[in-house]
Formats: structure tokens, sequence, C-alpha cells
């Protein structure tokens, strides 16, 4: 029968009753009763006045009032729901029966600069069901003995709390298709259990890269947490990514530095629920948008050739007597406009560990010290002396300032005693080097002469941090700006950090003293660089001042991938002064020595090539380990295009084995692999 129809005949029925019953209560009231007792004539007489029996009859004739008037009222509201309002109370119940869902993006690949895919996608087979499945036992252990996995790990991701109520809850990725088959052939042994496809990232060239293109994983408790409290503080901008529980995103590297264009667009889908929340039914779905493409800066054959040399080095310092030689860095970029070209890090690591969730034996690998940290990113991350590397800005520094002149000379005997015989200092070749003037000083990396540098800075009262400044000026002891996370600013050093870092210290051992200004000309002590602002630095003195901001995006890439929709646009650092030209031709003369004159085997490695190349060799020094192998180039000398900058922690002398990662990348670069015999240096510090 129709619904309204009941209604009707409810509320007629109601009425009926209604009516009646205060009929007969009327036909049984009154005030005054007849008195026929006393003789032959009736006469009124007064009723039963204020008794019991009275009052009783009026609050009943009140209530049944009342009672009316409340029936009367809920009949007239069933009538206006149903008659008046039944569509709009419709409407509402089949709302709440219909629930929308978000179904995942895949997300954008990453290519090289040419193209070439770096990360993608590839589709996986995922079997999925909804949360009520867990309460079919029988199901749920099929399904668990198809799968091969424990019945209770089943149950646990079919229940998932992580994920939304009416979502399709994962239970297994990347199912074999034989599995697939069975359960699709089986549908009433799997009711409720559905095959989707899903994405996974692929990485086609293994561990290449893998510190520059980060890794993606479920989104954390913690990430949650603070997109929900920058939408309270209405810091998120417009048509930003909302993210849900569950959702994979970006992790570390480029995969979340760029998680804005990577991250594609949920489908929706709505499912029609029952009373307990259980889903009946599916109904219409919008499909999902990918992330977009995005293009690095990086040139996959100069990066390969970043990683091989950097494996080249290491292996060269274990030959050479450097078994410690483990970890290390290469990075290659564009000195003309800041694109990086190429940046390995070692050790790796394989990013495809992560996708589906990183088990704990290799999370404790991956951060476990003795295998010296193999998540780290060392060329932006890495903080290390400069060593040698810096004497370029030192001998800037000393010609701005007046300490030393072009034609002032030093003679090397190989122990230096500016400030007394009880301060003595070797300089790194204990033979001596003989008289040298500051760019030959350069070139030979002649310690002494950069002694009496530290030690003029230091007793000159107008500027005796005038060699910092110089340092910070070059963009030393602040960040890149590198558009890659974890970036490390380095360290320069001066009385007011010393005072503040060893508090603890008695005051005369925190004074700033010229021990330490010793130190740091040579780019030892307590100076900290990354290697990739070494790259800058020789960036700068490449371009005569001008350093550009490194970076890894190249362009973004339409969703039809016909263009690039977004394209970077080189900034500039910095443009750092310097006194004169010929102040800048003296420091590029001594590095142009560096790689032909210094050592006869070291130059064997460079004169193969058709293009000429200038650099630094540099040895740092650290208490209880090996000496830190630096080399530092950029080719053509005359033309500086392409600056490459390596270490190799405790591998030994700048040309030990650094110099090798650099010669390997600049084989690349210019298809001319090095020819010359690898040997032992003989001198090269």
């Amino acid at each position: 029968m129709d619904a309204r129809l009941v209604v009707v005949i409810a509320g007629v029925v109601l009425f009926v009753v209604i009516i009646a019953s205060l009929i007969v209560l009327r036909s049984h009231g009154g005030r005054f009763t007849f008195d026929t007792q006393h003789g032959t004539q009736p006469k009124a007489t007064e009723g039963e006045g204020n008794t019991p029996g009275v009052t009783f009859k009026g609050r009943f004739t009140m209530l049944t009032a009342a009672a009316g008037a409340i029936f009367a009222a809920i009949g007239v509201r069933l009538w206006s729901m149903q008659m008046v309002s039944s569509d709009y109370y419709e409407e509402l119940a089949q709302q709440n029966q219909m629930r929308t869902v978000t179904t995942p993006a895949p997300r954008g690949r990453i290519l090289d600069r040419n193209g070439e895919p770096l990360v993608t996608n590839r589709a996986s087979l995922t079997v999925a069901a909804y949360r009520d499945l867990a309460d079919s036992e029988i199901v749920v252990r099929h399904l668990a003995n198809v799968l091969g996995m424990p019945y209770i790990a089943v149950r646990r991701n079919i229940q998932d709390y992580n994920q939304g109520a009416q979502s399709l809850h994962t239970v297994a990725s990347d199912v074999r298709r034989s599995t697939v088959a069975y359960i699709q052939e089986h549908p009433v042994d799997f009711d409720g259990v559905q095959v989707v496809e899903r994405t996974e990232r692929v990485y086609p060239h293994g561990e290449l890269a893998a510190h520059v293109l980060g890794y993606t994983g479920t989104i954390t408790q913690e990430q949650l947490s603070a997109q929900q409290e920058s939408q309270e503080l209405g810091e998120d901008s417009p048509g930003s990514i909302v993210y849900e529980s569950g959702d994979i995103v970006g992790q570390a590297g480029v995969e979340i530095a760029y998680e804005s264009l990577l991250q594609g667009i949920r489908g929706e889908q709505t499912v029609q629920v029952d009373a307990s929340g259980n889903v009946t039914d599916a109904t219409a779905a919008i499909p999902p948008e990918p992330g977009s493409d995005i293009k690095l800066t990086l040139d996959i054959k100069i990066q390969q050739a970043c990683e091989d040399g950097l494996d080249l080095a290491i292996s060269t310092a274990h030959q050479f007597g450097y078994p410690n030689a483990k970890c290390g860095a290469c990075v290659c970029i564009d000195c003309t406009n800041g694109d990086i070209l190429g940046m390995a890090s070692a050790p790796e690591f394989d990013p495809s560990v992560f996708i589906g969730g990183v088990s704990n034996d290799d999370w404790s690998m991956l951060n476990n010290e003795d295998r010296g940290y193999p998540m780290i990113n060392r060329a932006i991350a890495g903080e290390y002396m400069s060593a040698s590397t810096i004497k370029p800005l030192s001998a800037l520094a000393a010609l701005e300032y007046g300490i030393y002149t072009e034609n002032e000379s030093t003679v090397c005997t190989g122990w230096w005693t500016g400030m007394g015989e009880s301060n003595g200092r070797y300089c790194w070749d204990h033979s001596g080097h003989g008289p040298m003037t500051l760019q030959s000083a350069i070139t030979m990396s002649c310690d002494p002469v950069f002694y009496e540098i530290g030690k003029g800075f230091y007793y000159d009262e107008d500027n005796p941090e005038g060699l910092q400044e110089v340092f910070r000026r070059w963009g030393l002891g602040d960040a890149t700006g590198v558009d890659l996370p974890g970036e490390s600013s380095g360290r320069v050093p001066d009385a007011k950090w010393k005072n503040e870092y060893f508090s603890s210290w008695d005051e005369g051992d925190r004074t700033w003293n010229p021990g330490d200004m010793c130190n740091i000309v040579i780019g030892q002590g307590d100076i900290l660089v990354t290697p990739l602002q070494m790259a800058c630095v020789y960036a700068g003195i490449a371009n005569g001042g001008a350093e550009p901001v490194p970076h890894i995006f190249h362009s973004a890439i339409s969703r039809d991938g016909s263009r690039d929709a977004v394209t970077y646009e080189p900034k500039e650092r910095l443009n750092a002064s310097y006194r004169q030209e010929s102040d800048l031709d003296l420091v590029r003369n001594g590095l142009i020595g560096v790689i032909y004159d210094e050592s006869e085997s070291q130059a064997s490695h460079f004169t193969n090539l058709s293009v000429s190349v200038a650099g630094k060799t540099g040895t740092g020094e650290k208490n209880g380990q090996d000496d830190y192998s630096w080399f530092v180039a950029y080719a053509p000398a005359d033309d500086p295009k392409y600056v490459i900058a390596s270490v190799v922690e405790e591998g030994g002398f700048g040309s030990t084995s650094a110099m090798y990662a650099v010669r390997t990348v600049l084989g690349a670069i210019y298809d001319e692999p090095d020819t010359a015999t690898i040997s032992a240096s003989d001198g090269a510090r």
C-alpha cells in the first residue's frame, strides 16, 4: 500500500477517535443533579461541588484535550512530511545511502633533460576489498591461502583504518596474473573481492641518480598533522592538494621537492551503502588525472659518468692504500646557467625498496653508520673541510686587502716558522718548494705562502676578518638555494663563532688565535663546505664573480605531452666583487698551472683532452682518519662551460682519487675518455 495513503487513513482514524472521545466525555459531564427523594416535586439542588469526583473529571477532560492536541499536531506533521515535503525527505534518504570515495592518480614521470625516463610508472594488479569483507572469515581465509599471506595479515589489510571506510582497501599489490586469474574464475568463492589496476614507481636505470630523484611512500601522520595545522591557520594556498590517509607522496629528493607537479588529481566514485555503512553498490565514476611529467637538468650520460667516476675514485683509493674510502660525492654543473648536469653520492641506495613500504631491515641498513648512511646526499648535505680548494679565495682576499702582493715571494723550506719556532708548521711537501709567488703557490699548493696570508690577516687591525668576509662574499657559509631538500649551509668560522661554539671551554681556549687563521686560510680547521658550494665558487671564478643558482628542475610538460608548460628561468645567486681583473687572472693562471704543471702524472690525465682545463687539488685533514681527497675543475679554461667538484672521504691526496672522478666526467662530456695509466701520485696535493 502506498505510504501516502496509509498516512491519510491513519490521520482520518485519529481524527475520528479524538472527536468521539470528546463527545463521550461531554455527554457524561454536568455541574448540577436533581433531588427526587424529598417529596413529589423534584427540585434542583447543588451537585457534588468541589468533591474529588468533580475535580477528577475536570482534570481528565483537560488531559484528554491535551492528548488530542498532541495527536493532532503529530498528524499534521506526518501529513506535512508525507504529503507536502515527501520529495525533500526522499532526497535526504537517498543521500544518506550514497558516499563519494576517491581513487588514486598515477604520479607524473621524471625525465632527464633529453626526455629519457628516470622514473616512470607501471601497471600493478592489486587485490582489494571493502572493509565489511573482514566479517566473512571463510572468504578471508580462502583469499589468504590463494595469496600466500597469513590470515591475520589479510584481515588487517582489509580492516586498515588508515584508509576511508568506504574506499577499496588494498589487500595485496603486484599480485601474479595466475593468482588474479584464479580469483576471477571463482567469483562465488571470493564474493566481495575485487582486482583493480594501480600504478607503481619504476626506476629504469636502477640506482642511477637515486639521491637526486628521492623516493615515495605512504603519507605520514606528521605530514597529515602539518596539513591540518596549515588549514586551520589558513596558510594553504587555493588549489593546493588535500591529502588523505593512505596517499602515496614524495618523501625525498625531486619526488618531494616537486610533489605539487608530480601528484595527480584523484578520481571520484559514488558508492551505495547500507545502514551499517557497508558498500552495496558502485555507480558513476570520474577517472583520476595523472600528475605532470617533469624534466630535470640532468643529462643521463653525465649523470652516469659522475657515478662511474666516483666509483673509480673510491676503487683507486683502495688500490693505493686507503681501504676506508667508501663515501664521497661528485657534482657537475653548467656554470653559465646553474643547470645541474650530474650529481652522485656514495654509498648509493635502491629507491625501489620503498615501493609498497620499506621493511625494517632495509630501513636499518639505509640508516646504518657502518654502511656510511647511504640515504645522505653528500653533494648537498655533506659538510667537509675545503682543504686547498679554498686557496684561490684566500689569494683574492690577500690581494684585495694588501696582505700579499702579486710580486711578493716566500721561500718554502717545508717548515714555516713565521710565528716562531715553537709555532712552526709543515708544508705538505716537507722537502720544500723553494721561492714561491702567489700564483705559483696556488699551482703548487704551497702552504707557507698562505700561512703568511693568515698571519697577515690576524695582525691586521683594520681588517682582522677580511679573509672570512671574502669567503662569505663568494657564497661560503650560506646555502646555494638548490631546489632539493636537505641542503647544508656549511660554516665560515670567526672569533664570535668560536667563543659561542666552545662556550664550555676556558676563556683563553675559546679566543680566536693566529693558529685558527692559519688553518682556515688553507681550508683546514673548523671551516666547512659542501661539494655543491665549491662548484658554485669555481663557477664564479670562471664567470668573473657571477654565480648562478644551481637547480635541478628544467621544465614541466603539459598534460597532452606536446610542449613544456613551465620552464625554469636561470637566476643569479650572487656576483662577488674583487679588487681588479688582474687579480682574477692571477688566480685563473694558477689553476691552469695546477692541471699541467703541478705534477707530470697528473697532467698526463688532461693533456689527452682536446680542451684546456683549470682546477685545484685538495687534501683535507681530520683527526683519527685518513686524508679527504678533493678535486675541483672547470673547462674549457678559456671559455668556461662545465664545473665539476668531487670529494672522497678518506681517499688520500686530491690526485690520488678525486681527480679520477673529475676526469671521467670530462671524458663523458667531450667523448674523450682518459687514456693515461692510473698510477700513484708523485706529489700532487
